[in-house]
């Protein structure tokens, strides 16, 4: 049997955070078993579906990396098909027209809340002679189809939760064509699986109440049944179900925030799936080795903000800098237009050689979580200017007059072409600065960082000083020493 699964979103919203890792867990089980992944979209509520949420479905999933087979296919197509399944149904005997109108169930709804009783509907129509209900039907009377829920218990072997049952007359005779002539979900999603020969149908616990319908869907209109696997919902830290105050945004949000697909891949994948072992940081190929349906969790998975950061502080750190550089470009240009600053001027040494860059980048993106934070650690380095935080003034510049002169003596030894030649020679000069003052190396190392990088912690000082280069280091020294002059004179 070759896998086809399908992810079945509705363009009534953007592609958020629970969507995308049920579209996750279909397209690892597809590439595991190398079979096909269908999209379709389920648009047949024309009054809240917007091709906008359509697209932005798309783009999330091409963003994320999840490629589609098929599709999307869209289920308005398929309307009349769904019809003519509804009414093969009622031909066959396993539905029947039921001619009790909104109202008068309405009105049977109240009687049993005033009588303090569970209402179902009790199969009345279904209890009308065959002749009587087409002479009806045929006389113009408006009709719903019900479908006969027989008396037995429905059963079947989920591939997360097991061996699963609906006792027997948990279920009311449904309605599968309203009596505008319009298909319910359940006969929808059945005819078009059926259609599109799936055979694996994973979604989320809240379709477990659906399943035992389209259960005996699935056999009413002899078509050959799907295994049915229901993932966990996806909860906030509160143990609440997800929401926008939690995180549950569009993913196209997260990309814009500055999170990796593959961070962001990784992230959904863990949310109610255990590869077994203690990993948690994996690529794509590694996902699809590891990914098996019988290692997803029955119990709620618990979105974790902080988790998707580390995680995606891990893909940066791991991630080639000539794939980052366009970005951290991007982002600093589009800061610095924001801000009313030609990007240009305000960071000219992005005009830098793709090769000089990416070692800049190499050597900041092991800490920062995101794209903006990583563009943030690279700007130092081309910026005309430094921004000193205060915190770092206050720790490291706290005598002004004596550090400013440990750095003009600095600037007296760098300033030859030779003193950077590599990190070492770099590092021999700090250091011998240091030996030659009769002070400890960190009383020049870390007022040298704020000089350079304008706060507490950087990379390497003496790989920073290389990737900055001779001409600009030699400028930010100047420009602290000046500072720190003014903070003398004003003292």
């Amino acid at each position: 049997m070759t896998v086809r699964v399908r992810f079945a979103p509705s363009p009534t919203g953007f592609l958020h955070v629970g969507g995308a890792r049920t579209a996750l867990f279909n397209w690892l089980y597809a590439r595991r078993a190398g079979g096909t992944f269908l999209l379709r979209v389920e648009d047949t509520d024309r009054a809240r579906s917007r091709p906008e949420h359509t697209r932005a479905i798309v783009d999330g999933l091409a963003w994320l990396g999840l490629d589609v087979d098929e599709g999307p296919v869209f289920q308005a197509d398929g309307v009349e098909r769904h019809r003519r399944d509804a009414l093969n149904l009622l031909g066959q005997g396993a539905a029947y027209r039921c001619f009790c109108s909104a109202e008068k169930l309405a009105a049977r709804r109240e009687e049993a809340k005033r009588a303090g009783s569970g209402f179902g509907y009790d199969g009345r129509c279904g209890r009308l002679d065959a002749a009587v209900s087409a002479a009806r039907a045929d006389a113009g009377e408006s009709f719903a189809v019900r479908v006969r829920v027989p008396e037995e218990a429905i059963e079947w072997d989920d591939m997360v939760h097991g061996p699963m049952s609906f006792p027997a007359r948990s279920i009311d005779d449904f309605i599968v064509l309203r009596s505008d002539g319009t298909p319910v979900y359940n006969l929808a999603v059945v005819s078009d699986d059926a259609e599109a020969g799936i055979t694996h149908v994973i979604r989320g616990d809240d379709h477990l109440s659906n399943t035992p319908k389209q259960i005996l869907l699935y056999r009413a209109l002899g078509r050959p049944l799907p295994a049915f696997g229901h993932v966990p919902l996806i909860l906030g830290p509160d143990g609440k179900r997800l929401s926008k105050r939690h995180g549950a945004l569009s993913v196209l949000a997260y990309r814009d925030d500055g999170y990796l697909p593959a961070g962001m891949m990784n992230f959904l994948a863990l949310l109610g799936w255990s590869p077994g072992d203690d990993r948690e940081v994996f690529d794509v190929e590694g996902l699809i080795g590891a990914f098996s349906i019988g290692r997803v969790l029955k119990k709620s998975a618990v979105f974790d903000l902080e988790k998707l950061g580390w995680l995606n502080g891990r893909h940066i750190a791991d991630a080639p800098a000539a794939d980052l550089a366009a970005a951290v470009v991007e982002i600093l240009g589009r800061q610095a237009r924001e801000e009313g600053r030609d990007p240009a001027g305000s960071h000219p040494g992005l005009q830098t050689s793709p090769e000089r860059l990416a070692r800049i980048i190499d050597l900041v993106k092991g800490r920062p979580r995101t794209l903006p934070a990583l563009a943030r650690q690279v700007a130092p380095f081309f910026a005309v200017s430094v921004f000193y935080d205060e915190d770092a003034v206050k720790r490291f510049w706290k005598r002004p007059e004596e550090t400013a002169f440990h750095l003009r003596r600095l600037a007296e030894r760098l300033a030859g072409d030779a003193a950077f030649r590599d990190v070492e020679t770099l590092e021999s000069e700090v250091r011998g600065l240091a030996a030659d003052l009769e002070v400890g190396a960190g009383r020049i190392i870390n007022p040298l960082r704020v000089a350079l990088m304008g706060q507490c912690v950087s990379p390497g000082i003496f790989e920073v000083l290389e990737a900055m280069g001779r001409a600009r280091a030699l400028a930010r020294l100047a420009a602290a020493v000046r500072f720190l002059e003014a903070r003398v004179a004003t003292a």
